[in-house]
C-alpha cells in the first residue's frame, strides 16, 4: 500500500525501496502529495428514501436517472459539517442503498519501511503463495490542523489524535483462533451466473495473463541492467506482476473447485424452486436463463475489450497521449499558452509520467504489445491505422521514427509546442503519426467493440440486479452478504491451515527460520540484510519471540480481496494481531467463488512489524507510541 509513495522518494541516492527509510524525529517525516486517510463518521441505510419514487415498471436507464436524482437530492439536504463528505453507495446491484458519513484527511506523511529485503521479501515467486515470509508493512502518520480536522498540507499542522487506537496482542494466535479483518475492499462478484465465470476462466483471464507475461518479461529484463530503472518501474511492475499472478490462481482455483459446475447445480436448484411456486414463476421464470444468454452474446468482444484495457495503459507515449487529448478538447486560442503552467493538474500528470518513463523501456513495450494487437486480434475490428503504419513487417523501423520525433515522447518538446499558439498546436498534433494512432486505437476500440458491448451490459446490468434480488427471495434460508465495493466490509473466519492439493497439507504459521532457508545471498528475491541474520543468529527476538522462534505470518479463512492489503487483522477480543496483505494462490478465486476449505488470507504477524521496527531499525520511539495489551 505504501510502495507508491516509497518509490516517488527513491532516488540512486536515496533508495528507499532497496535500503528502508526510518524517521528518527517527526521533522524527517515525508510529505505525501495526494495520499489521503478517510474515516467512516457513521453509516445510513437510505434504501427506502432512494428507491420510494421509482415505479416497478421503470425501465434501466429511467431508474438510473431517478436513483440519481434521489441521491443528489438526499446529499443537498443532509446536514454534515463543513469537513465531512457525503458518500451514497448501492449494494446487492442496486436493491440496497447506504449513506456514508466521513472526513478524509490531506496529509499523511512517510514514517518508515523496511528495506525491500524483508518488506517485499520473495518477491514475484512468493507473491499470491503461501508458507510466506513477508514482512509487508510501512508507517504513516496522519497530520490535522490545530483543530485535529482535515487540512492541507502545512508545516503548522500537528498529528492526529484518533477518537480510538487499537491495543497489540503479542500473544499470537492458535489453530481454530476467532480472527476478523476489516478495510476497504475494491471488488467482488460472488452472484454470477455461470457463463460469466466460465468467461473469466477460459476467455478474459488467459487473454490478460498472456499480456502481462509479455509485459513483466520486458520490463524485468531493463530493471535487472540499470538501477534507475528499476527505482522507475518498481511499482509499476509490482502492480503489473500482482494481477497477473492472482489471475493465473483464479483460474487454477475455478477449475480445482470446479466452480462452473457448483454454480449450474446451484442454478438448477434455483430454477427448481422459481418453476414451484406461482408467483415466483410470473415474476423469475425467464430470468436466469435470459441473463446467460445476454453474457454469451458477450463473447465475440472479450478479446477486444481485454486487450484494450491492457495494452493502452502499459505504453507510457499512449498515457501522455490521453493527457494531451485531453487537454486539448479544454484549450481555447485565448487561453493556450497560459495552459503550460506547471501548477495545472494535466501538467503535473504528464510531469509524473514522464518521471516514471524510461525511453527504451516504453518503446519495447509499444513494439511487443502493437505486435500482439496486429497479430491476435481480427483485422476488421481493429485499427487501420496500426495496420497501415505498423504492417508489413515496418513495426520496429516506425517504432524507432515515432519515438523519436513525437513531441510525445519528450518533455521538454512537448512544453514548447503547448506555449504556441493554438492553431500550431492543433496542427502539429494532428500531423504527428503517434498521436494519430493513439486516438485511432481509441476511436476503433468505441465504435466497433465499446459501442456493441454497451447496450449488452445495460441488459446483463439489470438483469444481473433482479437475479441478486429473485436468489434473496429464493433462498430464505441462506445469508447473503454484499459483495466489496470500495466501502467498509467486514470479514471473519479461524485460522487454519489447509489442503492446497493431494498429499499437501500447509501449516497456519511460518518462522523467521523460514526466512533463513530461502536465503540466497545476492539474489533479487531472496536476499536478506545482514542485521537481520545477525538477530537471527543470537535469537535477539526481545519481547515478540515466542518459543525461542521469531513468528512471521499467519494464514485464516477471512474473505478478503484487493484493497483489503493493509486491512488490520484482529482476534477475538479486537486487538491488533496482524496485518492483511495477500491470499494464497488457489484462493485468488475467491472474487468469485469463495471456498472456506481452500481461500486462505495471509497476514503479517504484528509481533514481526514490531520486532523490525524496534530491532532491527532501532525506531524504538514508534513502539512507545503503541498501545501494547498486557
Amino acid at each position: 500500500c505504501g510502495f507508491d509513495a516509497i518509490q516517488n522518494h527513491s532516488t540512486l541516492q536515496h533508495n528507499y525501496i532497496r535500503d528502508g527509510f526510518w524517521a528518527m524525529q517527526k521533522n524527517q517525516e515525508i510529505p505525501n502529495a495526494g495520499l489521503t486517510a478517510t474515516f467512516i463518521i457513521r453509516i445510513e441505510d437510505v434504501t427506502e428514501t432512494i428507491l420510494k419514487n421509482i415505479p416497478p415498471t421503470a425501465d434501466d436507464a429511467a431508474r438510473k436517472s431517478l436513483i440519481d436524482a434521489a441521491i443528489n437530492q438526499l446529499k443537498k439536504a443532509y446536514k454534515k459539517e463543513s469537513y465531512e463528505d457525503l458518500l451514497i453507495r448501492s449494494f446487492f446491484e442496486g436493491n440496497k442503498f447506504y449513506l456514508f458519513v466521513t472526513e478524509t484527511f490531506r496529509d499523511v506523511r512517510l514514517v518508515g519501511a523496511p528495506p525491500a529485503a524483508i518488506g517485499n521479501f520473495g518477491k514475484d515467486t512468493d507473491n499470491w503463495m503461501w508458507p510466506r515470509h513477508t514482512g509487508d508493512f510501512s508507517l504513516f502518520r496522519i497530520y490535522a490542523g490545530k483543530d485535529n480536522h482535515p487540512a492541507d498540507y502545512s508545516a503548522d499542522n500537528v498529528p492526529y489524535v484518533p477518537k480510538r487506537a487499537l491495543s497489540i496482542s503479542l500473544k499470537g494466535m492458535k489453530e481454530g483462533d476467532f480472527s476478523m479483518v476489516f478495510g476497504f475492499p475494491g471488488r467482488t462478484n460472488q452472484y454470477l451466473p455461470s457463463t460469466a465465470i466460465q468467461q473469466i476462466k477460459d476467455i478474459s483471464d488467459p487473454a490478460k495473463i498472456s499480456l502481462r507475461q509479455d509485459v513483466l518479461s520486458i520490463m524485468l529484463d531493463f530493471m535487472k541492467k540499470n538501477e534507475g530503472v528499476k527505482i522507475q518501474y518498481a511499482a509499476k511492475y509490482a502492480s503489473v506482476e500482482n494481477a497477473y499472478k492472482k489471475w493465473k490462481g483464479e483460474v487454477l482455483g475455478l477449475n480445482r473447485s470446479q466452480a462452473v459446475s457448483k454454480k449450474q447445480t446451484y442454478e438448477a436448484e434455483f430454477q427448481r424452486r422459481v418453476n414451484a411456486h406461482p408467483g415466483w414463476s410470473a415474476t423469475y421464470g425467464t430470468l436466469l436463463s435470459d441473463l446467460n444468454a445476454a453474457h454469451k452474446k458477450l463473447v465475440s468482444h472479450l478479446r477486444l475489450r481485454d486487450y484494450q484495457s491492457e495494452i493502452m495503459p502499459r505504453i507510457e507515449a499512449f498515457n501522455i497521449s490521453s493527457v494531451v487529448s485531453s487537454m486539448l478538447k479544454n484549450l481555447t486560442a485565448k487561453d493556450a499558452a497560459s495552459n503550460i503552467d506547471l501548477n495545472k493538474r494535466e501538467w503535473k500528470i504528464i510531469q509524473e509520467l514522464f518521471s516514471e518513463r524510461d525511453p527504451q523501456v516504453d518503446q519495447a513495450l509499444f513494439e511487443k504489445l502493437m505486435e500482439r494487437y496486429l497479430n491476435d486480434l481480427p483485422a476488421d475490428k481493429t485499427s487501420l491505422l496500426a495496420r497501415e503504419y505498423l504492417g508489413e513487417s515496418r513495426l520496429k523501423q516506425e517504432a524507432n521514427n515515432l519515438f523519436a520525433t513525437s513531441p510525445l515522447c519528450n518533455q521538454d518538446s512537448l512544453r514548447a509546442l503547448f506555449q504556441q499558439s493554438l492553431p500550431v498546436i492543433q496542427q502539429t498534433l494532428r500531423n504527428d503519426r503517434l498521436f494519430s494512432l493513439y486516438n485511432d486505437l481509441v476511436n476503433t476500440y468505441q465504435q466497433q467493440t465499446a459501442a456493441a458491448i454497451m447496450p449488452i451490459q445495460t441488459t446483463i446490468n439489470a438483469l444481473q440486479r433482479r437475479y441478486v434480488e429473485a436468489q434473496m427471495a429464493v433462498f430464505t434460508e441462506k445469508t447473503f452478504y454484499p459483495d466489496a465495493n470500495s466501502t467498509m466490509r467486514v470479514t471473519y473466519g479461524q485460522v487454519k491451515g489447509y489442503q492446497p492439493r493431494d498429499g499437501m497439507l500447509y501449516e497456519f504459521y511460518t518462522y523467521l527460520d523460514g526466512i533463513m532457508e530461502k536465503y540466497k545471498p545476492g539474489d533479487y528475491e531472496f536476499d536478506v540484510p545482514t542485521k537481520l541474520i545477525e538477530l537471527y543468529t543470537q535469537k535477539d527476538f526481545g519481547r515478540y519471540g515466542q518459543d525461542g522462534k521469531m513468528p512471521v505470518c499467519f494464514i485464516a479463512a477471512n474473505h478478503t480481496t484487493g484493497g483489503n492489503s493493509g486491512s488490520p487483522a484482529l482476534n477475538a477480543y479486537g486487538q491488533l494481531v496482524g496485518l492483511n496483505f495477500d491470499r494464497v494462490w488457489e484462493g485468488t478465486m475467491s472474487d468469485l467463488n469463495y471456498d472456506a476449505s481452500i481461500c486462505r488470507n495471509i497476514m503479517v504477524d504484528i509481533r514481526y512489524v514490531l520486532f523490525i521496527i524496534d530491532k532491527f531499525a532501532g525506531a524504538k520511539h514508534l513502539i512507545d507510541e503503541l498501545i501494547i495489551a498486557p
